[in-house]
């Protein structure tokens, strides 16, 4: 099965921490980055989509985070 998850993190260090954390579990990069003003924090967030191919199937209670 093929999962999707969408990342998304204040414009900061954290952000690219969670990506490369990602990235070493076997996720791939899925489309462009993105960035945005969150006018109610003040602050920048970014997000990227990352997918990953793996066996099983998928149910809505499939833990996306633990692969």
């Amino acid at each position: 099965m093929k999962l999707y998850r969408f990342l998304s993190e204040e414009d900061t260090a954290a952000f690219c921490h969670k990506v490369t954390e990602a990235l070493n579990k076997g996720w791939e990069l899925y489309g462009s980055p993105t960035q945005t003003w969150d006018h109610a924090a003040g602050v920048m967030r970014c997000g990227q989509s990352v997918v990953k191919e793996v066996e099983g199937t998928y149910t809505p209670e499939t833990k996306l985070g633990a692969h």
